[in-house]
């Protein structure tokens, strides 16, 4: 990744640092919340190559009883939803009861190769959406915010990215969709040798973002832990594709990077994430996972009956944390109302004035 030169403007490219003036101070009325994203998706193998076929959208059981235990803990979750599951009559119809009696918040998700229209090749390289073609890009995006409108009655206004693949042009084809926010932006997470998108240098604060800046970025979680966390980005950095060395760091103690997330990492690493992002200063917790995780058998995180119990026991001991240190949930909503107004960043740096 490239950092914005000081003597060209900042496009408000997600894949580039913010300006130092475009971070987000939020209402102090907000204080330190937490949201949590539910990437809403179609099942697949996870092990298998992408296909345009072959999924399903059936764990519809399984993300009602979610829905029932996270409102009944005051949660009140952004559901972002890829194309099959709108497309699914079943589906949309369940969430758009949660819509309309205001028990969750619903936003736009986008898995290309399951997205129409269907005219690039599927591959690991095309299954990151804001890598193929701009006009591709824009054309999906497309299609998923009308068939949002057709299910939902209104147009999405908050989107992630499957795979997190937001590329150069999602900013500029997001602010142009009308969306206000996206949390699309994994920070200190590298997936370039996978084709996709670099965070490794990208921030955990949330951030105007998009050539007029009136797109609100707002990053999920994560924190590095350990004795060595305040080294934790360059060292984990220089370690990452040597597994032992970062194994070892890890079961020593030294180093972990830990995002805010029940699939694949334990209560203990959570909590002390929770304490180092607090630490930190950040106000907003962003936490997620995948909505096939609701139902055994459908990711590694959840295999079994046994699985889906601790998995609902993660968020109980997790949530008895947030309450002990006085961060209570927030919707969407609450966020982007404590989110200023936007403000002209188009103009000239400091540095390219003077």
């Amino acid at each position: 990744m490239t950092a914005p030169s000081p003597h060209s403007p900042h496009d408000g490219n997600l894949l580039r640092a913010p300006l130092s003036d475009d971070f987000i101070t939020l209402d102090p009325a907000f204080g330190t919340r937490f949201t949590l994203f539910v990437d809403t998706e179609e099942e697949f193998d996870w092990d298998a190559p992408f296909s345009r076929t072959g999924h399903g959208v059936t764990a519809m059981a399984g993300m009602a009883r979610a829905q029932r235990w996270f409102f009944e803990a005051g949660v009140r979750p952004i559901y972002v939803t890829d194309y099959p599951v709108i497309d699914s009559p079943a589906a949309s119809a369940m969430m758009a009861g949660w819509l309309a009696d205001g028990t969750a918040e619903i936003g736009a998700h986008l898995h290309p190769w399951v997205n129409p229209p269907h005219v690039e090749e599927v591959s690991a390289a095309n299954s990151y959406v804001g890598f193929l073609p701009e006009a591709v890009e824009r054309a999906k995006l497309a299609a998923l915010c009308d068939r949002f409108e057709e299910a939902f009655g209104q147009r999405p206004t908050v989107y992630r990215a499957g795979r997190y693949g937001i590329g150069p042009n999602s900013a500029r084809l997001l602010e142009e969709a009308g969306f206000v926010l996206d949390s699309s932006v994994r920070s200190h997470f590298d997936y370039s040798r996978q084709h996709g998108p670099d965070f490794h240098r990208l921030p955990i604060m949330p951030y105007w973002a998009g050539p007029s800046r009136s797109l609100v970025e707002l990053p999920l979680s994560t924190a590095f832990v350990g004795r060595l966390r305040g080294s934790g980005p360059q060292l984990f950095r220089a370690t990452e594709g040597l597994g032992r060395i970062a194994g070892g760091l890890s079961r020593a103690g030294l180093l972990a990077r830990v995002p805010l997330t029940p699939e694949g990492v334990g209560v203990g690493d959570t909590i002390s994430a929770i304490d180092a992002l607090l630490e930190d200063g950040v106000h907003v917790l962003n936490f997620s996972f995948h909505s096939p995780t609701l139902e055994p058998g459908h990711t590694p995180y959840v295999r079994d009956s046994a699985d889906l119990e601790s998995f609902y026991g993660w968020w109980g001991q997790v949530l008895e944390h947030l309450a002990r240190r006085g961060v209570a949930a927030a919707s969407i909503s609450e966020f982007m109302a404590a989110v200023p107004k936007a403000v002209d960043h188009t103009r000239q740096s400091p540095c390219q004035a003077a």
